[in-house]
């Protein structure tokens, strides 16, 4: 049996540059799907499919937030936290113009612009986690830990229901 093809992009060079071991996962892409159609597609538990959020803050300075697919992230928390006035969820197009990626492909790794990445503390304790390759319908399964090796994230806890 052939292996599945799977696209090349700015994330996948990123971690292969880092020696990160990842499987590759395609699926149907949904508009406004989300991890709820992504961890059903994929037969994932949607609290392991990490989602990628550009939000920026007063400033307009611009930063990804990785956060569990089940649950939301509470801006003002994260606000208080990093010292902020306050945060908001980037439009589409300003996301786009951030990271090269389009929503809903949105990557973590090799975005076009080198910002503060935070992430919720909870996903260092999972085993794997599935976490967008970089295109609409794409995640790679990977360990936290390589995330955390390659990103150095700050970690935080900020999730809410």
């Amino acid at each position: 049996m052939a292996k599945e093809k799977y696209p090349v992009t700015q994330a996948v060079r990123v971690l292969r540059d880092n020696k990160c071991g990842f499987d590759p996962h395609l699926y149907e892409y949904e508009e406004k799907g989300g991890t709820k159609h992504s961890s059903r597609e994929l037969g994932a538990d949607e609290h392991e499919v990490i989602k990628t959020i550009i939000v920026e803050d007063e400033s307009k300075i611009p930063y990804v937030v990785l956060m569990h697919g089940d649950k939301e992230i509470s801006l003002k928390q994260l606000a208080r936290d990093i010292n902020v006035k306050l945060l908001k969820p980037c439009d589409p197009e300003t996301a786009n113009r951030h990271t090269g990626y389009l929503v809903g492909g949105t990557s973590p790794f090799g975005t076009k612009r080198k910002m503060r990445v935070f992430m919720e503390t909870t996903i260092a304790a999972l085993e794997k986690i599935y976490i967008n390759g970089g295109k609409r319908g794409f995640l790679v399964k990977m360990a936290p830990a390589d995330v955390i090796r390659v990103l150095k994230p700050e970690l935080v806890n900020v999730a809410t229901d």
